[in-house]
């Protein structure tokens, strides 16, 4: 749910605030996320409750100052997020990204798969900093259209891109080497 709300979110929110008053565009959005956040409570989805809540802590903040440029660090804040979950399973070797895979590709892994996979959460911890750094400099660029597409489809576009990369470089380089 936090994907399609994510997805949606910017190029929405400068569509509406196009035709309707900022704070009803913020009050709209803010009753929206009022209804969602205890369905994600209940379901216990806690990174969608966080979203959720980040979203909402914001735009309480941009509907009391009025202003539009503090939505624009939810996606920033979003990315943040997620970086500090990858970095936090590289430093403690999680393993997030081993993890994920077993759990979606039923095919069997072989050895110089599972080693290149246990290590692929620095790249993608690396790969979300960019990212995150990217829409930070964003919110202070004076194009909001930018921002609403990189806030929205161009995380998707990016992070195919970055998949991309990872499983060209594994299948090319990391997979035909000998284990040591």
């Amino acid at each position: 749910m936090s994907s399609v709300l994510t997805l949606l979110f910017a190029p929405s929110l400068l569509f509406f605030i196009n035709f309707y008053e900022l704070k009803n565009v913020f009050s709209i959005y803010i009753i929206i996320i009022l209804l969602l956040l205890p369905y994600t409570l209940i379901k216990k989805k806690i990174e969608e409750s966080i979203i959720l809540t980040i979203y909402l802590l914001l735009l309480l903040i941009a509907y009391f100052n009025n202003d539009f440029e503090t939505v624009k660090f939810i996606p920033v804040l979003s990315a943040t997020m997620f970086f500090m979950i990858f970095a936090h399973s590289t430093i403690k070797k999680k393993e997030l990204i081993y993890k994920f895979t077993v759990k979606f590709y039923k095919k069997e892994l072989s050895e110089e798969e599972i080693i290149f996979l246990k290590k692929s959460d620095f790249f993608w911890s690396l790969v979300i900093f960019i990212y995150a750094v990217f829409l930070l400099i964003l919110v202070y660029i004076d194009n909001n259209l930018i921002w609403a597409f990189f806030s929205s489809i161009g995380w998707y576009i990016y992070f195919l891109l970055a998949l991309s990369i990872q499983i060209i470089y594994g299948k090319l380089y990391v997979l035909k080497m000998p284990i040591r």
